[in-house]
């Protein structure tokens, strides 16, 4: 019955995303983007390795993880707003690290398209007699080949209608496995079989691993780059909303999962949510992996797209998108075969740690010019402090 319902859940889910009134919304529109980024891949690794690090206090973390990355977020919104109101005119220190800033950026997302991808394989072969790691690799490296040639031949515009097919499969997927999570926690509770398990690591190791997983909450970014489509406020307003919302989803998903499973008896993997899903409902995992393949692909081309892009708006075009691609492909590939999925992840939470970095220094120099030095500007360069820590410290799940 549970499967039914859950399939229901899904599809019912999947109906209201689609109906004309919310697909119209302007806001809901912009929020989409950042909010299938924020809650994308970090919802399929997060929970495991927050339950099995942290226990009965997963919780904690994840609020503490949804607070860093909202305070930076508040660093972003303000160069938005700043951005409108000096008519894109600011001063040179802003103006250069914004440049250093969109590098950051750049190198971010080649990291954070390997991470998609590799996820991508880890999740592809997972429930065939091939799963394991050499060939989730060889998965990973087949599509990087497909993601090269078809940007190089024909750029990314054809996949790029991909995005909102698969935004709404993800949310309604999610909406679906929450769902089973909950009736499935509920019965633990009223049998009164609920767990309350100790934290496995505590201390410096505790603030490295959290530091480690900042990636997993990203994607709030991509509000500040749809300048195109919305004005700013609906653009600030679009990454309060994802944020606020995300924040939401993965309180009650980690809350769910932190007292239902026995730390201990976790088997820590980067596929490792498909078998706790298992023991939900039978139907999860197919469902997981079909949201894992289609999401993990449709986000690796934006990035990848977003990469090529910014890499040949700082160069001034000497260096062409295409060009880009290879360069990140050729990157990807490497990282594939020489780390794991948790490294990557680390990677690339201390490349965005950095991006972030720099976003809150520009925002303290913005705040130094309207007003001064004042408790907002302070509490911005206290935020690049953070930024800059997480890149030395980060440390990925062992």
């Amino acid at each position: 019955m549970l499967n039914y319902l859950i399939i229901l859940v899904t599809v019912a889910t999947g109906a209201l995303l689609l109906y004309p009134k919310v697909v119209k919304a302007l806001l809901w529109r912009a929020a989409i983007t950042p909010l299938a980024s924020i809650i994308g891949s970090g919802f399929l690794v997060l929970g495991p390795i927050l339950v099995s690090s942290f226990g009965q206090y997963a919780p904690i973390v994840m609020i503490v993880l949804c607070l860093v990355a909202y305070l930076f977020g508040s660093a972003i919104r303000f160069n938005i707003a700043r951005i409108e109101t000096c008519l894109g005119i600011r001063s040179f220190p802003e103006e250069r690290l914004e440049t250093v800033s969109s590098w950051a950026l750049a190198f971010a997302y080649i990291i954070s398209v390997a991470y998609y991808l590799n996820l991508l394989g880890a999740f592809a072969v997972s429930l065939t007699p091939l799963n394991d790691a050499f060939h989730a690799k060889l998965v990973t490296s087949a599509v990087f080949v497909v993601v090269l040639v078809v940007g190089w031949t024909q750029g990314f515009q054809a996949l790029e209608r991909m995005e909102q097919i698969t935004v709404g499969l993800k949310l309604s997927i999610i909406a679906g496995l929450l769902f089973g999570l909950g009736w499935f926690f509920i019965d633990m509770a009223t049998a009164q079989e609920l767990v309350a398990g100790p934290a496995a690591i505590s201390g410096w190791q505790a603030v490295a691993l959290i530091a480690g997983l900042l990636m997993t909450v990203q994607g709030f970014e991509t509000s500040r780059y749809l300048g195109d489509e919305y004005e700013p406020r609906t653009r600030i307003q679009s990454m309060q909303l994802a944020q606020l919302l995300s924040t939401a989803i993965y309180m009650i998903y980690i809350i769910f999962l932190s007292y239902v499973f026995i730390p201990e008896n976790l088997e820590l993997s980067e596929t490792a949510i498909i078998d706790l899903m298992a023991i939900v409902a039978p139907i999860l995992p197919l469902l997981l992996i079909v949201a894992a393949i289609s999401a993990q692909f449709s986000a690796a081309v934006a990035d990848t797209g977003g990469s090529g892009g910014l890499i040949a708006e700082l160069t001034k075009g000497r260096i062409p998108p295409r060009a880009g691609y290879a360069v990140l492909v050729t990157m990807g590939l490497t990282l594939t075969w020489a780390m794991s999925v948790f490294e990557i992840i680390s990677y690339a939470s201390r490349a965005f740690g950095f991006y972030y970095a720099l976003q809150a220094f520009i925002a303290a120099k913005g705040s130094w010019s309207e007003t001064g030095w004042s408790c907002k500007g302070i509490g911005f360069v206290a935020l690049g402090v953070l930024g800059l820590a997480i890149v030395v410290f980060g440390t990925p799940v062992e």
